[in-house]
């Protein structure tokens, strides 16, 4: 392609829109991503859950064209199911896969011992552990300083095998995936199919999908985008109408009348094939687990399942989240914002210091008052007195001027005392 554009952000905060006139490269970037994964190889991890004897080796071994799995009777290891009682163990098998010069690196993890017990009330505790445990070696990785080699064996799908008793789910099945569905993509399937009629395999899954939908548990299902074509979005479609996936496994190759050999159980009545899309849904639970949605379920491990459990350790371990640590920064805005603080500081501070000048002035108002009362209460004290004296002089002037030949020696004294005065301010 030599033309293109690039959308323009209606928020303005985006790339502008603009057109090239000739062929810049970078539409060849999914080709380097495709040949730099080729090169590395994937990895990915499978847990398996479910009873013994329902065939899980087997499917395993038929999914993937490999012995990935011993067969019980070969191995000392997985010579039989677990003595009623045991605790349910967990054991784990890798193996490396070349296919069209692909290389995967697959590991399984069984659970021998799950639902053998006479109680089986705890069963998926230890499941739920190591799928847990893998979380935090992660986690431990990530937060070392050098993560140079981190290795990912976080569970990316679990099958769960589901007994095919023909009615609905069985409590142990319940509790299981009410447990484990928020840590891992769960895909239940049905197991041993060719022990049912098609149309008890229809009303059984219809049960299933009814308990799954009342008690709330999520499955993994097949989801489609705009970027699908109408090709995929039908494929995802009836993948997504066949589950929970009713499947028959088998290592065996039977000659059919045609001549055609084929993976197929061998029955006095008839035939099954495996990959018979009319006989079960083995085909497509491969489409959806290894040819379609194999990086679905890593991406969905990564992003949804392993970051919730992340977030909750974390926020557990007292730690708090500063969205300001890895926000976009704008100086523009950040100067805007600075100048703002900085204002509703300083009217802040304004406000502050006039209401304590207003305080101040307030308080020498009360004490200027205070003194002036003071002033006039002492002033009129004193001219009550002065007037008291004033009085008690009249009144003794009033007393003495009625006496003979008083008050005329006094005024001659007072005439005299005049006259020196006046003699000494000229000299």
């Amino acid at each position: 392609m030599r033309t293109g554009t690039a959308a323009q952000n209606s928020s303005g905060a985006g790339a502008a829109k603009k057109k090239m006139s000739g062929y810049v490269g970078f539409s060849n970037y999914p080709n380097q991503v495709h040949r730099r994964s080729v090169k590395r190889g994937f990895n990915f991890t499978l847990m398996v859950v479910g009873e013994s004897g329902l065939g899980k080796t087997t499917l395993i071994n038929t999914l993937f064209e490999s012995k990935v799995y011993a067969q019980k009777d070969e191995d000392g290891a997985r010579s039989g199911p677990a003595t009623p009682g045991s605790a349910v163990d967990i054991a784990s098998v890798s193996a490396d896969i070349v296919e069209n010069g692909v290389k995967l690196r697959l590991s399984v993890v069984d659970t021998p011992g799950f639902g053998d017990a006479v109680n089986n009330e705890d069963a998926w505790r230890p499941i739920l552990e190591n799928i847990e445990s893998r979380f935090d070696a992660f986690l431990a990785q990530e937060n070392r300083v050098n993560r140079s080699k981190i290795v990912d064996n976080r569970v990316n799908a679990l099958v769960y095998f589901i007994k095919p008793t023909g009615h609905s789910l069985r409590a142990i099945d319940i509790e299981f995936m009410k447990q484990l569905h928020t840590r891992v993509n769960l895909i239940p399937v049905i197991a041993r199919a060719d022990t049912l009629t098609p149309r008890e395999v229809e009303q059984f899954k219809a049960r299933v999908l009814a308990d799954i939908n009342y008690h709330g548990i999520h499955v993994f299902k097949p989801v489609s985008d705009a970027f699908d074509d109408p090709e995929t979005v039908a494929d995802n479609k009836v993948i997504a109408a066949k589950m929970p996936f009713a499947v028959v496994g088998s290592e065996s190759f039977v000659t059919r009348a045609d001549g055609l050999r084929v993976r197929a159980r061998q029955y006095p009545w008839g035939l099954i094939e495996v990959e018979n899309e009319q006989h079960n849904d083995f085909v497509a639970l491969r489409q959806m687990l290894l040819r379609t949605h194999m990086e679905e379920l890593r991406d969905e491990t990564d992003v949804a399942l392993y970051e919730s459990y992340r977030t909750q350790k974390l926020l557990a371990l007292g730690h708090v989240q500063d969205n300001s640590v890895f926000r976009e920064f704008n100086p523009r805005l950040q100067q805007e914002e600075d100048e703002r603080l900085h204002a509703a500081k300083m009217h802040k501070l304004e406000t502050e210091m006039a209401a304590v000048f207003k305080q101040k002035v307030s308080e020498k108002e009360s004490k200027l008052k205070q003194s002036e009362e003071e002033l006039h209460s002492r002033h009129q004290q004193m001219k009550s007195v002065l007037e008291k004296q004033r009085r008690d002089l009249e009144e003794r002037r009033g007393r003495f001027g009625d006496v003979p030949g008083f008050a005329e020696p006094q005024l001659q004294q007072q005439r005299m005392a005049s006259k020196d005065k006046k003699k000494n301010r000229f000299f």
